[in-house]
């Protein structure tokens, strides 16, 4: 099946479940399928952006200022999953408590509002398995539209170009919390050090990085940056000159750099 029958599947998978709410965070997926959707059934289509300290205050600015490029309605809803001490405790399925977080507050808005269904942006490459937020998607019966209709990540992306989307390429960015090890407590002190110092690098130049945080006496900074940017940088101490200035007591670069999981 070519991406014109696939984008023609996913139009009619859409149509079907008018009104939906749409589980929207500004990213790739999200932004594709919010897209289509409001193409679809127009104001059948709202998009829902989960807002918590988890989420970047650029990454909540870029993703309404998307959704205003496509037309789309979209509402900011306040989540309470720091409320969920299984969620802070940071386990290997953090984002199970996320999503499920999420899902029943969508679940309750729809109930609320005469919406049929929930969608969120899961796509064909994205193994449900190793995947928490599947686990809360299955229980929720929330629709993966993308998945369903056999759209792949690269298909999303192209999906995105031919619409004009501002985040057909754009890199994978995945909330706060991700850049803390599983195991060490969530805090939104540790959120809010990680989130000024990224935006420090960002500034410098950097696209595809991460800063990891490193719980320590003083909490110290994990820096990856992709293989690709790495040469543009040779002189790594501005980039830890700007972690220090952003509140890391201590800063180290991982040599292997940084490389999306493929899994």
């Amino acid at each position: 099946m070519d991406l014109e029958e696939k984008t023609g599947r996913l139009r009619a998978i859409l149509r079907s479940a008018n009104p939906l709410l749409i589980a929207y965070s500004g990213g790739v997926d999200s932004a594709c399928l919010l897209a289509i959707a409001h193409a679809e059934i127009g104001h059948g289509a709202l998009g829902i952006i989960a807002d918590s300290p988890s989420l970047p205050r650029a990454a909540l600015a870029d993703a309404l200022e998307t959704a205003k490029k496509i037309g789309a309605r979209v509402e900011t809803v306040h989540t309470a999953e720091f409320e969920n001490p299984e969620y802070l405790s940071n386990p290997a399925n953090r984002c199970y408590f996320c999503k499920a977080e999420l899902f029943a507050r969508m679940e309750a808005i729809a109930r609320e509002r005469g919406f049929t269904r929930i969608a969120y942006g899961e796509n064909a490459d994205d193994p449900a398995d190793l995947r928490p937020g599947s686990r809360a998607a299955a229980e929720f019966r929330v629709l993966a539209p993308l998945k369903e209709a056999g759209l792949a990540k690269a298909e999303v992306r192209e999906l995105s170009r031919r619409l004009g989307l501002p985040t057909h390429d754009a890199p994978a960015q995945p909330c706060l919390s991700s850049r803390i090890p599983h195991g060490t407590p969530v805090t939104t002190e540790a959120l809010a050090l990680v989130e000024k110092g990224e935006a420090a690098l960002r500034r410098m130049g950097l696209r595809i990085f991460r800063v990891r945080y490193i719980a320590a006496e003083k909490p110290k900074a994990r820096v990856q940056i992709s293989p690709e940017e790495m040469p543009n940088f040779p002189d790594q101490a501005p980039l830890a000159e700007a972690l220090h200035a952003a509140g890391f007591a201590s800063v180290e670069f991982d040599p292997q750099g940084y490389r999306p999981p493929t899994a």
